[in-house]
């Protein structure tokens, strides 16, 4: 992610002050000051977010709405299927989907949720792709679409195995959510859109709120002595156990969905022989990545010792000797296996669960093996 040293230029999150006041540690981060950790540290926040819960501030990340013009949200979704290859039109209302901006060349340009309000589509992006994003669907939708940027809201997540009982005591409705459920909901008498989701492999809420009232809900949701405020450390540690992928690291404008492992995300109405086969950009190499393969693939690794590999280390198939097969995208210590835990690229050839792989630390070459995704079980509740 593209971060400013700058810290006169760094933008505020509607959530900063609170951040201080709370002794978050601040980073520069997509170009917003944002809490690296709090007090408590990394490794507790983490823990504390998989056994109780923890409040994220993401108000970094791009809200937009994709309003048709038309009146029917399936012109909107229509419109949006050709910049994604993910089937949008059979977004139920009150649901949302995980997709991929694609190019030309089938990499990826961002990857993003779409929720279905009923009336409209409602868009997530990343913080450091929002403008371009924005841009992107002003360029080929506008004919179809009011592309609406939502900059006056705050986006708060609220992850892991209370988060549930917590949101229930300001939010009738959360418990009957299910993963992946998302629209407008009302939260401490505050008018919010609400998504059972999350990135921490917990299940969770996300909370797009307006930005003025965005310290007073997190400040009530914080008084639950259930709730720790949570950082960008623990939240990579947490998506990293989860298998997730980080933006700019992991997928990039050169990485293809196939070949991301992120297959699983493209509806079969949009593949080949499909009702709506193809019709994205890239449409023509991702499909022959669907149909013939890809030459190399996204794979977890568990270190056999200690020391965590970290992103950049180049992969190899020998203990010594040969050329890089591949390089790790995110890696770091995973608290919750409280072992060491990697993602990387390498071919297709050595991607089988189980494969014996090195990574080169500080001149040494160490095992690694090639493991199921995520680490750590997921909670979602379906």
């Amino acid at each position: 992610m593209r971060a400013c040293d700058d810290r006169d230029s760094l933008r505020h999150t509607p959530l900063h002050a609170l951040h201080v006041s709370l002794g978050g540690k601040m980073v520069p981060f997509a170009g917003y000051d944002m809490p690296v950790q709090y007090p408590a540290g990394v490794l507790k926040e983490h823990l504390h977010t998989r056994s109780q819960a923890g409040l994220f501030d993401v108000s970094h990340m791009g809200q937009l709405a994709l309003r048709p013009k038309s009146g029917k949200v399936e012109d909107a979704a229509r419109a949006l299927e050709r910049l994604v290859p993910q089937d949008i039109v059979a977004i139920a209302e009150g649901r949302q989907r995980y997709a991929q901006f694609t190019n030309a060349d089938g990499g990826i340009l961002d990857d993003l949720m779409v929720a279905n309000f009923g009336d409209h589509l409602f868009l997530v992006v990343n913080a450091a792709c929002k403008a371009e994003d924005e841009a992107h669907l002003r360029a080929h939708l506008s004919g179809d679409c009011v592309i609406e940027q939502l900059a006056d809201r705050a986006l708060i997540a609220l992850q892991g195995p209370k988060a549930e009982s917590v949101l229930a005591k300001f939010c009738a409705d959360a418990p009957a959510m299910k993963f992946m459920d998302s629209g407008p909901r009302e939260v401490a008498g505050i008018k919010c859109f609400v998504s059972r989701s999350g990135y921490t492999g917990e299940d969770g809420f996300e909370i797009s709120v307006p930005a003025a009232d965005a310290e007073r809900l997190a400040k009530a949701l914080l008084e639950n002595p259930d709730v720790l405020p949570i950082g960008l450390g623990a939240r990579d540690s947490l998506r990293l156990e989860a298998g997730l992928c980080l933006y700019g690291h992991d997928i990039d404008t050169a990485t293809t969905p196939v070949e991301a492992a992120l297959e699983w995300s493209v509806q079969k109405s949009r593949r080949s022989g499909g009702t709506r086969a193809g019709g994205f950009p890239g449409a023509e190499k991702i499909l022959a990545h669907f149909d013939n393969g890809a030459s190399r693939r996204r794979v977890g690794l568990l270190a056999q010792g200690r020391a965590p590999v970290r992103e950049g280390a180049l992969l190899f198939a020998d203990s010594a000797g040969g050329e890089p097969i591949g390089k790790v995208t995110s890696g770091g210590f995973g608290p919750s296996l409280n072992a060491p835990v990697a993602m990387g690229y390498v071919p297709t050839s050595q991607s089988a669960l189980g494969t014996n792989l090195f990574a080169e630390v500080r001149g040494q070459r160490l095992p690694l093996t090639v493991a199921a995704m995520p680490f750590v079980k997921n909670t979602y509740k379906r």
